[in-house]
């Protein structure tokens, strides 16, 4: 018995052509059909009839033909197209538990506007280094709101031109966007935001976790780039992780892929407190007692983790013991990360990875002591935009996917 193979339906092939062109388009600057025919494979005929379909749509535009000064040419110019970065913008959001963060980009991802506001009523307590929170869930998306819109007007842009809003949290969130809410902190998260900024403005929103989206973030630009296996690990005020295997970032059944809530029972660790959190921590212990020590000079403010950094590259002997057990501390989480998860590379991330750099070279040495497979150890060079440099990378990856489907501003007010 056969069967019978049907051939693709007309819309299907020229949607697939479309998809082609436009992704050719993406990554090219000014592209003639002779150059796109080259690229897709398609016919003459059929190249210019998706380019001015593209065109009438709002995604790429036609050029004026200029001859360069003093050229020939024989002939009409070859048409040129360039796919049009402004025809829509992207949101990023990093929401922390103190401030929201929003960046907006163009189609390319280069940012073209930002903002950052605190939430107000938040506090670190001394004693147990966990937040008090005195605010509302509709105060919080009040704050996460003006963020963006104070992005957008940095911008230039409105908020109808938004095609996608991709936001981190520090909670774990499962593949269908919903945040796993079993502790108190990941609960101080969970407040609707993908609902409220839908209502508010229509935005198509993506929820995910920081650590995720530094993961994407820091493969799409940063020191992963073009690395397949990798975890990246927030290591600024509390650890977090995201995971990449075979180029597939790693969710899990609930979103807790990643969660690094289990080194409160490893030895050497005992808590998920970052780098920063603990120089601060280790410096105004000793502080408090007797130590000598170029620190002191900050003894009347809070002294930070870019202070112990600073003394210790003088050579002060107390913040060259922090940085020490820093060291020791990083090898231990880095060696369980790397025997769970085997990672070609390891990346510290997160506003600290600016000045962590002093810290390879002794969590290298040591990490031997703590893993049979030890991983390449880079910082990142994202700094603290790591997670809405990932964000942007997820809202980008939904456009690029979804294009088809999605109508232009422009197009909208051209018709």
């Amino acid at each position: 018995m056969s069967s019978v193979i049907s051939a693709p339906a007309p819309q299907l092939l020229r949607r697939v052509s479309a998809n082609a062109v436009l992704d050719f388009m993406r990554a090219s600057g000014a592209v003639t059909i002779t150059e796109v025919m080259q690229a897709t494979g398609l016919a003459r005929a059929t190249a210019i009839s998706v380019c001015e379909e593209l065109m009438e749509r709002g995604w790429i535009r036609e050029l004026e033909n200029q001859r360069a000064f003093g050229e020939y040419q024989k002939g009409r110019p070859a048409r040129r197209f360039q796919f049009n970065e402004n025809a829509g913008y992207i949101l990023g959001l990093d929401v922390g538990i103190a401030k929201a963060t929003a960046v907006v980009s163009n189609l390319r991802g280069e940012t073209v506007g930002k903002s950052s506001q605190p939430f107000p009523g938040v506090q670190i307590t001394t004693e147990d280094r966990i937040p008090g929170v005195q605010i509302t869930a509709e105060e919080r998306i009040s704050v996460i709101d003006r963020t963006a819109m104070l992005a957008l007007q940095d911008a230039g842009a409105s908020a109808d031109t938004v095609l996608a809003v991709s936001v981190g949290i520090a909670a774990p969130v499962d593949r269908n966007g919903d945040v796993l809410a079993t502790q108190h902190f990941w609960e101080l998260f969970d407040v609707d935001i993908k609902s409220a900024l839908k209502n508010l403005h229509g935005w198509t929103v993506l929820l995910e976790n920081d650590a995720n989206l530094a993961a994407l973030g820091e493969r799409w630009c940063g020191a992963a780039a073009g690395v397949d296996d990798v975890v990246v690990i927030l290591s600024s005020e509390r650890f977090g992780s995201g995971v990449i295997d075979g180029g597939r970032l790693l969710h899990g059944s609930h979103g807790g892929a990643g969660e690094l809530a289990f080194l409160k029972h490893v030895e050497g660790v005992g808590d998920t407190f970052g780098i920063a959190l603990m120089a601060r921590t280790w410096a105004a212990e000793a502080l408090a007692g007797t130590a000598v020590t170029s620190l002191r000079a900050h003894a009347g403010e809070d002294v930070e983790a870019e202070h112990v950094f600073a003394a210790a590259a003088d050579g002060d002997a107390l913040a060259l013991e922090i940085l020490d057990r820093l060291a020791d501390r990083m090898a231990r989480v880095i060696g369980v990360v790397a025997t769970i998860f085997n990672p070609e590379l390891v990346v510290i991330g997160g506003a600290v990875a600016e000045s962590a750099g002093v810290l390879l070279g002794p969590i290298a040495e040591r990490l031997k002591e703590f893993t049979a497979t030890p991983p390449r150890i880079a910082v990142s060079p994202l700094g603290a935009s790591i997670v809405t440099v990932g964000a942007t990378r997820s809202a980008l990856d939904y456009v690029e996917k979804n294009s088809l489907d999605l109508e232009l501003h422009t197009h909208k007010i051209a018709n």
